[in-house]
């Protein structure tokens, strides 16, 4: 009995000791993400290789390859991989895995759908062998690529690349990666939606904005049923940048008919008044408008990220319901209204039923 209670005593005195020597204190990760080296095995890491380094691909289907991790022991091994727009991976835009490891030292994952263009991603791979799990390798980026696009409920074009999938109408210059320039209050550029949206929203990038302009309406973009002349259309949707005479001048406004001139919004004097902003022409401005049942205007300075210099909304009545639901940047009715605002430089252009993604153009930017 004195020899049973001795060998019990060692064998807790042994687990402890083994429990004390495998905790090494508090780890801030998941089980998930947690490296796993059952029994003797040890893994390493596999190493990203492309695309890398914020590089910009030509495709919105990526291809990820990553160097073989090492094992201390024999058998297969799988790879397992994750896309995501954010950099600390909290949802994934794809995950994958079970990837077989290829004998020729790298191993390769294609994304199964499409991923939204001009849009930096983040990604990475661990390695698994038996109950193994390797630490996640280092973190990737790349940039998808640019390119616009008109689907039911959603149109992008980042206006960047020197086209556009809109038509120009008069004379527009491309600035690069400034976007595209709208040259004069009888130019703009349109886009017939594939769907007509009773709710949505329009967002675009501009710069080039000055204030005084010899321009009394001049319109920073614009909505309308058909391609007819914006001020004779009931479904009349345009947000301003006031020149002079602007009543008051440089003040930012907005028209909507909801379907009916008995169903018009706009801001009275005095709200136009609370508008009056003096914007700078080297500064990136992000107009946003959202319609439905209600209708907003915001404006940020410095673009997504900067803070909102301008915000109204109010509550609408009617449907708004063009057919065919077309989009300008600029107006087409200068003949009898101020048209466009000339001089106005646009890209990043959002027109959907849903919320402008926040990722959406980041591989168009520096950062």
């Amino acid at each position: 009995m004195r020899v049973q209670n001795f060998l019990m005593v060692a064998i807790v005195a042994s687990v402890g000791a083994m429990v004390a020597c495998s905790e090494s204190g508090p780890r801030s990760v998941t089980l998930s993400d947690s490296p796993t080296s059952p029994g003797s095995v040890q893994l390493t890491a596999p190493t990203p290789e492309s695309p890398v380094n914020d590089a910009q691909i030509d495709t919105v289907r990526p291809t990820l390859t990553v160097r073989n991790g090492t094992s201390s022991s024999a058998g297969a091994r799988t790879y397992e991989f994750q896309i995501s727009d954010r950099t600390d991976f909290l949802t994934t835009l794809a995950a994958k895995s079970g990837v077989a490891e290829s004998a020729l030292g790298t191993t390769s994952y294609t994304a199964e759908s499409d991923f939204a263009p001009s849009t930096r991603m983040y990604w990475r791979a661990r390695m698994s062998q038996g109950g193994a799990t390797s630490a996640w390798s280092s973190t990737a980026q790349f940039r998808t690529k640019v390119a616009g696009f008109n689907r039911p409920g959603e149109l992008y074009d980042p206006l960047t690349g020197g086209d556009t999938i809109g038509t120009r109408v008069g004379s527009t210059t491309f600035m690069g990666t400034r976007g595209i320039r709208v040259d004069d209050v009888t130019s703009f550029v349109r886009y017939q939606l594939a769907l007509t949206l009773a709710s949505g929203v329009i967002s675009v990038e501009v710069e080039g904005l000055a204030p005084n302009k010899p321009s009394e309406k001049a319109r920073i973009f614009s909505m309308m049923d058909g391609t007819g002349r914006l001020f004779d259309s009931k479904y009349l949707f345009n947000v301003q940048y006031r020149g002079i005479p602007g009543n008051p001048d440089n003040a930012i406004s907005y028209k909507l008919l909801m379907g009916d001139s008995s169903l018009k919004y706009e801001p009275d004097f005095a709200a136009r008044s609370a508008g009056v902003r003096s914007l700078n022409p080297n500064t990136t401005y992000l107009w946003t408008a959202t319609w439905g049942s209600t209708f907003r205007l915001t404006v940020r300075e410095g673009g997504a990220t900067g803070p909102i210099i301008y915000d109204r909304s109010e509550a609408t009545q009617g449907t708004y319901n063009p057919f065919s639901h077309t989009v300008y940047l600029g107006a087409n009715d200068a003949n009898i209204e101020s048209g466009s605002f000339a001089g106005a430089i646009y890209r990043n252009l959002w027109v959907g039923s849903g919320p402008r993604p926040a990722s959406l153009g980041s591989a168009l930017s520096n950062r």
